[in-house]
């Protein structure tokens, strides 16, 4: 039992330790992220950290303006409590618990609120070892270059929403840390040719469910990507799938149970309270009104019809009211009614919400409405001013098709793909959240440089062979075939750990000439020339966010 403790201990620390060839990204991730949450801290300082006599709620939620993203970690962290929605994110609030006993010392030290900071800290922690596990994906599961790695992990941190959502008090980079862990480690093991076993499967449906809840599929996904038939043994699908499953579903009801249900009732209580209180009062409008109009006493048939037309009218008006407010207009028609389905739309344009929300808005923002909340101040649909923001979406929406195109074949691609798309069929195509879709870019964005790192990579030129290595069984390439894209296949197959029974190993002094691979000087130039585009991209939109972010935090 101690040796597998041990060997828990030590692979959890291999897990999270920079290597040597990840130390400069780290940094740099380190140093961006830290930067961009000391913008929120001082944007939110002067009011946040001041102790809030009422209650924390109002404060954050009147105050924090950033697009549609909610404030309850500062609520959570400040006055620990189940804020969250508890079905969504069951064990959010109970990660969160050691930064709100943290805030309660230092409250009782300096008298100040450092909910700002704690958040920061673990946002800035989360967002870098996101860094760190996208270019392990891009380094050692894909097979790129350090250079190649740095450029895609630098464009997929660059996208606008993936760049607020490490510097704002959400779930969303939380999410992307559990789900980008889950896809690295998925990723060593198709390499490896090995699969996810139970435990591993259940601490990371733990940690990703408890985050938030909608994600917990995709890691069993990734288990049944790497098991494949093993994944349907009894004793996995029991322990690893079916317990965890109902564990964490049972923990949801008794958290609600236990917190949210007496609140929820007491606001009902209240509610009722406040209806009756004006029911009463209209009673007695009526009543004094029909005394002034008639000389006789007014019977209660008459008070009670009179009080239901009351009623009915301002029923009328507030509906009126309602539906002229931007987020109710913003709200389109769903399929059909119902508990579930009520929360469909039908009626925003796929094409719209795709070219300026989900590859618009969530990879560069809008000048006009900027960071604004669909339901405040900003409408579904909003273009942009300069039309070369659209040939920056238009180029990297094609990598992202060419790279789909080029890594067809391989498993890990349609791993990372299964995400995006259940995202997609569940945002795109039933509707949920489609007027917001873009603040959701944590939860699939990832996909776009990991699909372009496969049309990379087919650009790359790979480097020499071993030095002794012989092909014995194919030193000739089939007719009709070329020598180069021959012996190129062959030495894939062996980096790829396949047909190693066709060749055998040489010492230096064999008398047969080693074979050597060396890339045309063509496709090295279209290399470089990819990975410079990427760049470039990174760049501008980087530069373009960053400005607009600031504008909107210090001088709007």
């Amino acid at each position: 039992m101690m040796d597998k403790f041990k060997r828990f201990v030590y692979t959890s620390v291999r897990l999270f330790a920079v290597r040597r060839e990840e130390r400069l990204t780290a940094l740099a991730a380190f140093a961006i992220f830290a930067v961009l949450n000391a913008m929120t801290v001082a944007r939110y300082w002067d009011l946040f950290s001041q102790p809030a006599a009422g209650g924390y709620r109002s404060l954050f939620v009147r105050n924090f303006r950033i697009s549609g993203f909610d404030p309850l970690t500062y609520q959570v962290v400040s006055e620990w409590f189940p804020a969250y929605n508890i079905y969504r994110h069951p064990l959010l609030a109970f990660f969160m618990w050691p930064m709100s006993m943290a805030d309660r010392g230092l409250m009782a030290l300096t008298g100040l609120n450092w909910a700002t900071v704690l958040t920061a800290l673990v946002l800035v922690l989360c967002a870098t070892y996101s860094a760190i596990f996208l270019f392990r994906i891009m380094h050692s599961v894909v097979g790129l270059g350090t250079r190649q790695a740095n450029a895609l992990c630098l464009l997929y941190f660059s996208f606008a929403y993936v760049m607020l959502a490490s510097m704002v008090p959400d779930h969303f980079v939380m999410s992307q840390f559990c789900l980008l862990l889950t896809l690295w480690i998925a990723g060593e093991k198709l390499r490896k040719k090995s699969a996810l076993n139970m435990w591993q499967t259940i601490v990371l449906f733990i940690f990703t469910a408890g985050v938030s809840l909608n994600n917990s599929l995709k890691v069993f996904l990734a288990a049944l990507v790497t098991r494949r038939r093993r994944f349907f043994k009894p004793i996995f699908l029991l322990f690893a799938v079916i317990v965890p499953a109902c564990l964490i579903w049972w923990f949801a009801r008794w958290e609600y149970s236990a917190w949210e249900a007496p609140r929820y009732r007491a606001r009902q209580e209240q509610k009722m309270h406040l209806q009756q209180r004006r029911t009463e009062i209209i009673r007695a409008q009526v009543a004094d009104s029909l005394k002034t109009i008639g000389a006789s006493e007014p019977d209660s048939a008459t008070i009670a019809r009179e009080m239901n037309r009351i009623i009915k009218q301002r029923a009328i008006a507030k509906y009126r009211r309602d539906h002229k407010q931007i987020w109710n207009r913003n709200k389109g028609k769903p399929f059909m009614k119902g508990e579930f389905m009520g929360w469909t739309d039908k009626t925003t344009s796929r094409w719209d919400a795709g070219v300026e929300n989900l590859f618009g808005e969530g990879l560069m923002l809008h000048e006009d409405y900027l960071l604004g909340d669909v339901l405040r101040n900003r409408p579904v649909i909003v273009t942009y001013r300069n039309w070369f923001n659209y040939v920056v979406e238009g180029i990297v929406v094609l990598l992202f098709l060419c790279g789909i195109w080029c890594g067809r074949r391989e498993v890990f691609l349609w791993t990372a793909m299964s995400s995006f798309l259940m995202d997609m069929t569940l945002h795109m195509g039933l509707g949920f959240g489609i007027n917001e879709i873009y603040i959701m870019s944590p939860h699939y964005l990832f996909a776009l440089p990991i699909a372009i790192a496969y049309l990379v990579k087919q650009f790359t030129v790979r480097p020499p062979l071993a030095p002794t290595c012989w092909l014995a069984r194919a030193r000739t390439p089939p007719k009709g075939e070329d020598s180069l894209s021959f012996f190129a296949s062959k030495a894939n197959k062996l980096e790829r750990g396949e047909g190693w029974g066709e060749v055998s190993i040489f010492n230096f002094q064999s008398s047969k000439p080693p074979l050597q691979l060396v890339g045309l000087p063509e496709q090295e130039t279209l290399s470089s020339a990819l990975t410079l585009l990427l760049y470039a991209l990174a760049a501008y939109m980087f530069v373009w966010n960053i400005t607009l972010i600031t504008e909107y935090l210090f001088f709007l």
